[in-house]
This record gives structure tokens, C-alpha cells and sequence, in this order.
């Protein structure tokens, strides 16, 4: 039996509304198990309808919808097609009657700046800046690195690169000089596109200083264009840069060039614990369809809807959010700024004003939030809102139930969604056909061949176990950019044609999964394996806890032991009593043998600015260990705070 009951359940009318039922019935299925049986015994019948279903436009049809001759490892899709990412994102709608002068993008800066595009005005300036990306050498198969705010000169140059044939990488915001150097230098990009500054907390970020310093360090690049986002004063190299001005002169109509479904028009760098950062290469017939399929098709965004997913363009949910949205003709939210600055109900007030029906968050956002209070959230209006996605990490109970009461007022279903880079999107969801408990995910998505293993390669129930993929899928990297090797060793070696994804799963007799953590993440202790996610919400549950991160450090008999970090609420203060209480609760939840004995309060845990939080930082400082790439981190003042408490203990006698 599940652990949860189920939190929301949809009404008949609500489940047969949805744009994922409307595709059963046409295929003559109700039931979702039978579907998704459907979906992934005949992965051909499945892309080849779900592309008819989200109207992709091609230039030349395909002929074949999957030759898998190279393996399951390196699928070929909609083979013999043509076709392009701009065109079936932004082109086709720009031609439509109907969407044309409907809003394809809402923005808002930290400061509160707003501006908004129809897809129509969107089109004239991704053409603009197409002609004069081309005007500076940039053409087909060219590499152009990003690394840029969330602004709309960032989309526009997305869309631009894709339109040209050229392939663009997107870099996170927040990469000090060395970590956006190391993946200009991996792809050899031939272009960098930044902004002088930008805004966050009513702070200007000077960005160009960053990619000044990367650039030197990187000789492939030919040009470095500059949008003037803040005004200030810059240093400029005058054989490299130029003002984001001089792509805009030729305002002529440029159509998107014709494009292979397997030719790549995103390269994407996910930052690895250990090693250089791996580039997963992403097609024009992969990432855009995957991300639209997941967010129209099984989120249920429509040309109707308005999604806003609060992250990055660096990180996977960022491009997710352009084509989730754009490809079926949604309006999009891009926003600079953070989410409680000025005041912590910036996000309410941004779902308000831009009517969100689709809102996208993490679950350590969500306990961020909390800490605030449901006051500020109740000041709002949501009434617009659908459905409210969360990705990035596991939750804990009390969050997820917080959100959905207060923000959804216990009727908008929580979509947990879980997969990553090198998926384009979610192998776990939740339908929207389907109850959705807490915490947990109700079913694998369609076309996504799921199963939980043990060390054998045996297929679990009601354990915890490996998260694998037994069929290729429609958006899987193209393996890591000129590295084949590391992709193979890193997801096909381990079980025979079968991809291992490195999630820590359990899914029970009800079909309903939870996700413990990272495979490299879990505990071993004393030949028992424990999730850090569990330990964590077990803490959370106690109401001076508003987070948790736990971690495994070594153990002479043991082999590991769990040490964990918990940050109060600001009501809350650090007392023996208060100790005692949580190592009771955690001997009760779990026994004294899987319990930490060392708690520690911390002022914060290391995040990142999508709001995950590194368990890696916290071990490596704690530790006192070498931490690697840390550069993404939001607030790394948190990582020296644990480093000192590991000093301290390493220096006692």
C-alpha cells in the first residue's frame, strides 16, 4: 500500500477536458495503464502520433519514424524529414491569423522593467537578428555560446541561432569566469552573446567582467556581442566586441533554414560532480518536441495558457520553458529577478499580473517561501492558475501540502515531474487522468519505458532501486558532445541495452513512485541503504525545521553514517531541547541504528539559483574536501560556514 492518500483526484469533466485524454480517446483507450502500455511496446506508433497531435510542421516529410541500426544507445529519428526548431517554435504562429498578434512572451526585470511581444513582433526581431548573426560569420553547424540574464534579448537570440542552422549553448547566469570558460573551451563556440549587468535584489551584477575574463582564456571565439541590459560603464576589446545594436540593422524577412531531424541545434552542459562538465547534445527534432510534448500533452498547456517556470536559461528548465510554451502556442513568462525581492510575494504578484495558468517551482523554492508565511500568498488572486509543476528535486511532505493548499487552494494538481538534461524532459510525472498523492508521481510518461532495478538488473516492487529506461525516446541526448565514450559508460554499460539514469527509486504496488535521491546520493549504512531524501523530511516534519540536507561522510564499522544540517525557523532557536526532540523523532521515524547522531544548525544550505540544493557542497566542505565547480551556487558564504564546523570537529583531540 502507498504511504500517501491521495491528495487530488479529477473530476470526470476535468479528466476528459484534458488534451492527454482527448489522445487516448482517439486511439480509442480510457484507461492511462493501458495507454502508456501502448505507448512504449510500439515507440514508433507513439512519436509518430504524438508529433501529428502537437501539429510539428515539416519541411519535407519523414519517411521513417526510428532506425535503431546503431543500437538503442544512438536512436535516428523521423528519418528522411526536414524541418526547423524556430520554424515550429516561432514561425508558424507568426503566419497564423489567429496567434499572430497574440503574446508569445511576457518579461518583467528585477527592477521592475516589463515588455511583451506578439509572435508576431517576436518574429521581426529574431529575423532582424538572424541577417545580422550571419552578417558576422555565424552559419550552419557554428557554436554560440549564451550567457546572458533572463531578459528577452536571451530568447531572441535563441531562436536567432536555431533560424540560422548555427547551434547555441546556453550558460548559467551566475558561471564565474573558469566554469563558463571550461564549457566555451569544450565546445570551441564561435561566438559569445552577454549583457553588461544585470539586476537581482536591486543589485547590478557586472556580467561582462566574468565573460571578459573567460574569453581570454578562449581563442575559438570570434566575436563577443553585448546587450546594454544595466547602462554601465564596461571594459571593451575592440577586436572582439560589439553592441548587440549592430545585430539588428537588416529588419528583412529571414525564414528558418532546413534542417536534418538528428543535426543539433542545442548544446547543453550539465556540471558533473567530479570530471569536466558534459555537453549533451540536443536536435531539432529531440529537445523541442520532448519539452512540448511533456508540457502540452501531459501538462495540458494550451494556446490558451500562459506557462511561467521560475529558472535559468542554463538550466534544462529554461529552454523547457521556451519550447514547452512556444511550440504550442502558449504565452511564455520570463522573469529576472527573484522570487521574494522586494517583497517576498514577487512570485504571487507575477502569477497575478500575467494571469499564469501553468507555474513552475522547486520544492526548496516552496520551503523558502514558507518561511514568509501563507499571508503573502493569500494576498493575490491565483485563480488563473491550472496546474503548478515542480521539478528539481525530491520533496517533503509538509512543503508539497503547504503549496497546494495555499497556493492552490487544494484544487490545482501539483505536477511532479522528473527526468533531466539529457531526457529534454520528465521520464516521471504526474497525469492529469490519473489521483495525484504527495511527494510521490503517479505514472511513467507516455513513450517512457520505465522500470526500478536491483544491483542484478531485475525489476523491483515496493523497493528501492535503480531508475532505468528500456526504450529510446524521442529527445534523448546525442550522446555527450565528441565524447561517446563517457555517454556510454555513463548510462548503457552497466545493464545490457538499457539506459541506467542515476535516480534512487521506489514504486509501489499502487503504481505510484518516489524518488529518494541520486543513486550516487544514497547512504550506505551498515549494508542498508538510506535516501537522504528521507532523512530530510522525516526532519521537516518538526515545526522549527524549515529545511534539511543530509549527507553520508565515513565510518570505521558502519562503512557510512548519515550527518545532518537543518536550518530553523526564524521563530525558532537552537536548544538542547530542541536536539533531543529531533533525534527522538528520527529514532522513532527510522531506529537508532540509521539515525544521524550529529545534527548541526545552519544559517542556510548551499543552493543553486533555481533553488536545489547541493548535497555535494555541503560533503565536500564538510569534509574539507576539494569542492569542484561551485560556481553556480547562489549563496556560497553557506559552504564556509560548514566547512568551519568540519574544521572545528577535525581539530578536536
Amino acid at each position: 500500500m502507498s504511504t500517501y492518500t491521495n491528495a487530488w483526484t479529477p473530476t470526470n469533466q476535468h479528466k476528459e477536458s484534458t488534451r492527454l485524454y482527448q489522445w487516448m480517446k482517439k486511439h480509442r483507450i480510457t484507461n492511462y495503464e493501458t495507454f502508456h502500455e501502448k505507448s512504449v511496446q510500439d515507440i514508433e506508433w507513439m512519436w509518430d502520433e504524438a508529433v501529428k497531435e502537437l501539429e510539428i510542421e515539416w519541411y519535407t516529410p519523414y519517411k521513417k519514424t526510428l532506425d535503431l541500426s546503431k543500437g538503442k544507445a544512438y536512436p535516428k529519428w523521423f528519418v528522411g524529414g526536414e524541418l526547423n526548431a524556430c520554424h515550429n517554435a516561432l514561425d508558424k504562429w507568426s503566419e497564423d491569423v489567429q496567434k499572430k498578434d497574440a503574446t508569445a512572451l511576457f518579461w518583467e526585470g528585477d527592477n521592475g522593467d516589463q515588455a511583451q511581444y506578439t509572435y508576431a513582433e517576436l518574429r521581426r526581431e529574431v529575423d532582424t537578428v538572424a541577417h545580422g548573426l550571419e552578417s558576422y560569420g555565424i552559419t550552419n553547424g557554428d557554436i554560440v555560446t549564451i550567457y546572458m540574464p533572463m531578459i528577452p534579448e536571451t530568447l531572441i537570440a535563441m531562436l536567432a541561432i536555431s533560424k540560422i542552422g548555427a547551434v547555441f549553448s546556453p550558460a548559467f547566469s551566475g558561471y564565474k569566469a573558469d566554469a563558463l570558460a571550461a564549457r566555451i573551451e569544450a565546445s570551441k563556440a564561435k561566438a559569445l552573446i552577454t549583457a553588461d549587468g544585470f539586476y537581482r535584489r536591486g543589485k547590478t551584477i557586472h556580467m561582462k567582467d566574468e565573460a571578459d575574463l573567460a574569453a581570454d582564456q578562449c581563442p575559438s571565439l570570434e566575436h563577443v556581442f553585448v546587450v546594454e541590459r544595466s547602462g554601465i560603464e564596461v571594459d571593451w576589446n575592440d577586436y572582439r566586441d560589439l553592441p548587440w545594436s549592430y545585430l539588428r540593422k537588416n529588419e528583412t524577412v529571414y525564414n528558418s533554414v532546413t534542417k536534418n531531424p538528428d543535426d543539433p541545434f542545442m548544446l547543453i552542459y550539465t556540471s558533473g560532480t567530479t570530471g569536466t562538465p558534459k555537453g549533451a547534445v540536443h536536435t531539432h527534432a529531440g529537445f523541442p518536441i520532448k519539452a512540448a510534448f511533456d508540457a502540452g500533452i501531459c501538462m495540458d498547456v494550451t494556446k490558451e495558457d500562459t506557462l511561467f517556470w521560475y529558472t535559468d536559461m542554463g538550466w534544462m528548465m529554461g529552454p523547457f520553458l521556451v519550447y514547452g510554451g512556444l511550440v504550442n502556442g502558449a504565452s511564455i513568462v520570463m522573469f529576472e529577478g527573484t522570487p521574494d525581492y522586494p517583497n517576498p510575494d514577487r512570485l504571487w504578484e507575477l502569477v497575478e499580473r500575467y494571469e499564469v495558468s501553468h507555474l513552475g517551482i522547486s520544492p526548496t523554492l516552496v520551503r523558502l517561501m514558507m518561511k514568509h508565511g501563507e499571508e503573502w500568498i493569500h494576498k493575490h488572486d491565483l485563480g488563473s492558475l491550472k496546474v503548478i509543476g515542480s521539478t528539481g528535486e525530491p520533496w517533503n511532505p509538509e512543503p508539497w501540502r503547504w503549496l497546494f493548499e495555499h497556493a492552490g487552494n487544494s484544487k490545482v494538481p501539483i505536477f511532479n515531474y522528473s527526468g533531466g538534461t539529457e531526457i529534454s524532459g520528465g521520464i516521471l510525472g504526474n497525469v492529469l487522468v490519473k489521483p495525484i498523492q504527495p511527494v510521490t508521481f503517479n505514472a511513467a510518461l507516455p513513450g517512457m519505458d520505465a522500470s526500478v532495478y536491483d544491483e542484478t538488473g531485475q525489476p523491483l516492487q515496493d523497493k528501492v532501486g535503480e531508475l532505468v529506461l528500456r526504450q529510446p525516446w524521442v529527445g534523448m541526448t546525442q550522446s555527450f558532445y565528441k565524447d561517446d565514450e563517457r555517454y556510454e559508460e555513463t548510462y548503457w554499460r552497466r545493464f545490457k541495452d538499457t539506459w541506467v539514469h542515476g535516480d534512487w527509486v521506489k514504486r509501489d504496488k499502487e503504481g505510484f513512485y518516489t524518488i529518494t535521491g541520486r543513486s550516487d546520493d544514497v547512504l550506505n549504512v551498515a549494508g542498508k541503504r538510506l535516501g537522504p531524501a528521507e532523512v530530510e523530511s522525516i526532519l521537516v516534519e518538526h515545526e522549527a525545521v524549515i529545511e534539511a540536507g543530509v549527507i553520508g561522510v565515513p565510518h570505521n564499522l558502519k562503512g557510512e553514517e548519515p550527518v545532518a544540517f537543518v536550518v530553523l525557523n526564524p521563530s525558532s532557536h537552537k536548544s538542547e531541547e530542541l536536539m533531543e526532540e529531533l533525534h527522538r523523532l528520527l529514532h522513532h521515524k527510522l531506529g537508532k541504528a540509521l539515525a544521524p547522531k550529529e545534527i548541526y544548525v545552519v544559517n542556510d544550505l548551499p543552493k543553486t539559483r533555481n533553488a536545489k540544493v547541493m548535497r555535494r557542497a555541503i560533503k565536500s566542505a564538510f569534509l574539507n574536501r576539494p569542492s569542484g565547480d561551485l560556481s553556480a551556487l547562489e549563496n556560497p558564504e553557506t559552504v564556509n560556514e560548514i566547512r568551519s564546523i568540519g574544521q572545528h570537529l577535525s581539530s578536536r583531540p
